[in-house]
């Protein structure tokens, strides 16, 4: 069970922001975009912007922890992203593994618990066997949440949700009557994971590109022009900055001033 601690130095970070404790988003959703940008305006390779893109994880992790959010899932590999050049995706596949074996124990050391959505068929091997390792070892963690979301894409998560549903259904383990939105989200990949707060998207692109299309439905949305690659902890600030100035209605009137804007000097 997660326990939200923030430390002494996130907590004068927040007050050096405006912000309130209470105001920080429970879960972060982010759609990490502008790698291959970030390389070609520099004249490199497209893989080199996704080499440099780790950094990012490291510092959006790191700030995460240390300002105390539950959850904070990353948009890794979409289930479209198989059209790329067989070369760009290999070096993914093994960054990826990188990333898992050498940053297992930060993950450890603060007490982060990984976990993974998104379809398993077709991930090399030794991606899974790194994967595997790494969510054994940190299940017990009860901090902050990452979510790696590999090879997944929301409409694929939905039509499986619905295959799983509509068998059960058949099978006779559950009635049509009692089918509702609780009853479908538990046969999402994300079942007991609250939605997301705040859906954050790098490089200034407008779209949500098929992810968590069920769960974002009431997510704060924020989109920065800044490229992934040089996307850092100061960054995901001005994110929950604008996330705390926001009135969250969930369909119905706002009541009052954002509280952010009601606690500031």
């Amino acid at each position: 069970m997660f326990h939200r601690q923030i430390p002494a130095e996130g907590l004068e970070r927040l007050a050096r922001l405006g912000i309130a404790a209470e105001q920080v988003p429970g879960h972060v959703a982010i759609i990490m975009d502008g790698n291959g940008r970030w390389a070609q305006s520099r004249g490199l390779p497209r893989v080199m912007g996704h080499r440099r893109g780790i950094k990012s994880v490291r510092s959006v992790v790191e700030e995460g922890c240390r300002l105390g959010l539950e959850q904070l899932t990353l948009y890794c590999l979409s289930v479209e992203n198989w059209k790329r050049p067989e070369r760009e995706i290999q070096f993914l596949m093994r960054l990826l593994r990188h990333f898992l074996a050498i940053e297992r124990e930060e993950l450890m050391d603060q007490n982060v618990r990984l976990v993974m959505i998104g379809r398993r068929d077709g991930l090399p091997d030794a991606v899974l066997a790194e994967l595997d390792r790494t969510i054994a070892m940190t299940a017990e963690n009860t901090g902050m949440t990452l979510c790696l979301a590999i090879n997944y894409g929301g409409r694929t998560e939905l039509a499986e949700a619905a295959r799983k549903l509509a068998e059960d259904v058949l099978a006779g383990r559950i009635e049509p009557e009692s089918i509702d939105e609780t009853c479908f989200a538990g046969y999402l990949s994300t079942a007991g994971m609250a939605d997301p707060d705040l859906l954050i998207r790098t490089a200034g692109e407008l779209r949500v590109s098929n992810f968590l299309l069920w769960q974002i439905s009431y997510a704060e949305l924020y989109v920065t022009e800044v490229l992934w690659p040089d996307f850092r902890a100061e960054d995901l600030d001005e994110a929950l900055l604008a996330y705390a100035r926001r009135c969250r209605k969930f369909g119905g009137l706002a009541t009052g001033k954002p509280a952010a804007l009601a606690i500031g000097p």
